[in-house]
């Protein structure tokens, strides 16, 4: 097959799995070419199937914002035409769907027929496609859409239940490379971040409101008191500051360490002891399934689909979202050395079930299914 793939080429989820799909595609054989305004921060290696097209936003004084929807239907225009592609696969819903709806109709008047799968990754629908601004395009743009899938039943559930879906939706899980993970433990980094074998606590975000930052920094707070340990606190954004404040304000920050944005996640993943996302909302926890690949138990939140993959009392705990308490009794339980152990195996165990080679079969079967039903429609 000969499949576009169209998401955001940053260090989020959706961009994250986008790119990782598209390099296990291009491993079996087939011919993939990204569309986006940027490289994918993950396509950083030579691939004779797999090819990189940059939409070029162009700036005129008329316009205050620059039309990339605009662009990005041309380009996406461009490459199917040219390149002679079977199915574009648009991840996130603003706007790559409704891109591609305006694509579709152009190659249509050219008498091209391409079918349009709309992967659902989770803020595109519970937080901006709720907006009222975009709700009506957004709604249109997937009941338009050849194929649907999501990331969790959570997702599904909540697409269903805000929007005037008449689309079946697949449930697809976000899944991990787990080669990517094998890697051996740097325990040099371990011993110079613990030098006196504290326990390793974890968190990795973007740093919204939304990912409840400071829950983990409060939680340390109450777990260093029972237990010597160090927290390392991955990404960036619009509540760091607000974060390093509250670290002062504890005196924690002489365990403390803000590490900014890592491309090698997996290295600091594999000598952490316990890894925290109380997130208010998480469609699905890739950050999570990231850090079980690396035997790292979880400690969640019971949001959104993250009970889906963090498996409460096995994997680790999920408690209610704001429950510090409850939070902190299970993470020194975990953290007991008579638990980690066995929380660690079966983190891992469960992070196999998400590899890439259970959850690819199922995009090509479902990328073969919406061709055959687009191509029998338009005879």
């Amino acid at each position: 097959m000969k499949i576009g793939i169209v998401c955001y080429p940053t260090f989020g989820g959706s961009g994250v799995v986008a790119t990782e799909l598209g390099k296990a595609l291009a491993k079996e054989g087939h011919q993939v070419h990204f569309v986006t305004y940027r490289q994918p921060t993950r396509l950083d290696f030579f691939s004779e199937n797999l090819f990189y097209h940059e939409v070029d936003i162009k700036s005129y004084p008329l316009f205050e914002h620059a039309p990339y929807e605009l662009a990005l239907a041309s380009k996406m225009v461009n490459v199917v035409k040219y390149e002679g592609l079977d199915l574009l696969h648009v991840h996130y819903a603003i706007p790559h769907a409704s891109a591609a709806y305006m694509a579709k109709q152009i190659l249509k008047s050219h008498g091209i027929e391409i079918p349009v799968v709309t992967t659902l990754h989770g803020t595109d629908i519970t937080l901006v496609g709720k907006d009222p601004s975009y709700e009506p395009v957004v709604t249109f743009s997937i009941n338009e859409s050849d194929g649907v899938t999501a990331v969790s039943e959570d997702l599904k559930k909540a697409t269903y239940e805000h929007f005037d879906i008449k689309n079946g939706i697949e449930v697809i899980p976000n899944f991990i490379d787990l080669d990517r993970f094998k890697k051996q433990k740097k325990e040099h980094f371990k011993r110079a971040i613990c030098p006196n074998d504290e326990k390793l606590l974890v968190h990795t975000s973007n740093f919204r409101k939304v990912k409840r930052v400071e829950d983990v920094i409060q939680v340390f707070y109450e777990v260093r008191k029972v237990v010597p340990s160090k927290l390392l606190l991955v990404g960036d954004g619009p509540e760091r500051d607000k974060m390093e404040r509250l670290c002062r304000e504890l005196g924690t920050c002489e365990d403390t360490r803000f590490l900014g944005k890592l491309e090698a996640v997996e290295e600091v993943l594999s000598v952490a002891d316990l890894f925290l996302i109380p997130s208010e909302k998480e469609s699905f926890g890739l950050a999570a399934l990231e850090a079980m690949a690396c035997e790292v138990p979880v400690l969640s939140s019971n949001a959104g689909g993250i009970p889906e993959l963090n498996i409460d009392g096995v994997t680790g705990f999920a408690c209610d979202v704001g429950d510090i308490k409850g939070l902190t009794e299970k993470a020194l339980h975990i953290l007991s050395d008579k638990n980690l152990p066995g929380f660690k195996k079966r983190a891992l165990a469960r992070a196999k079930e998400f590899d890439v080679s259970n959850i690819l079969p199922r995009y090509e079967a479902f990328y073969k299914k919406t061709i055959e039903k687009t191509l029998s429609l338009s005879k």
